[in-house]
């Protein structure tokens, strides 16, 4: 694999009908190195720092080969940085990670630690208002990561994959018990055991809370 796309957001309006947001979710490429600190990309816009950016969610990586797929589905070619993606990387298919999985990446080491759930920005960037439900039901949500090392990257560096050996569960799998409404305690225990990111983490752990009040 080898790191095709460096691709950061730059702080924009969005507008949709009477409403606007602030957000960095339109990222262009850019020419490297580039430094990625534990709290990402410092020249990366975060828009929603309560949902994106912070420690466990740093840096956001999507794969060509998920890409080629909505190439398809589209019927139109997608621009590397499309999907707010800070890294693009060759031959990667976000469904076959783990959690807990590491990615060296030139001088960086990253560990996954969520897949994306898509947004309503999401879906105005896309111009799509159905966008979020065609997101889930593709099952390809790129992968949110926590920086283990960090330092420079640039495009055509090698990438890496290192197979997280501890307890942990796919990236799929979490994706897809993020929409179970009512989680059962086997699988909420099973989200927790893994090295997943600090947000899912607090929510899950309320909702086991309450589950066994």
């Amino acid at each position: 694999m080898q790191l095709t796309s460096i691709n950061i957001g730059q702080k924009q309006t969005l507008q949709s009908g009477d409403k606007s947001e602030i957000t960095g979710i339109f990222k262009q490429p850019i020419s490297g190195p580039i430094q990625i600190t534990t709290l990402g990309i410092a020249e990366d816009f975060i828009g929603s720092p309560k949902h994106h950016g912070g420690p466990d969610q740093a840096v956001y990586v999507y794969g060509a080969k998920d890409y080629e797929w909505w190439a398809i589905e589209l019927g139109r070619e997608v621009d590397a940085g499309t999907f707010g993606e800070n890294l693009t990387i060759s031959e990667l298919e976000s469904a076959k990670f783990n959690i807990g999985d590491f990615l060296h990446v030139g001088e960086v080491t990253l560990q996954v630690t969520a897949p994306r759930i898509p947004c309503g920005t999401f879906a105005r960037r896309m111009e799509d208002p159905k966008f979020v439900k065609h997101f889930r039901a593709a099952e390809r949500p790129g992968l949110y990561c926590r920086v283990i090392k960090e330092g420079t990257v640039n495009t055509g560096d090698e990438v890496r994959v290192e197979t997280y050996t501890g307890e942990t569960i796919s990236v799929t799998q979490m994706y897809r018990d993020y929409y179970e409404k009512n989680k059962s305690e086997e699988t909420l225990r099973r989200n927790l055991a893994a090295p997943i990111a600090v947000r899912a983490r607090v929510d899950l752990e309320e909702e086991l809370s309450k589950l066994l009040k």
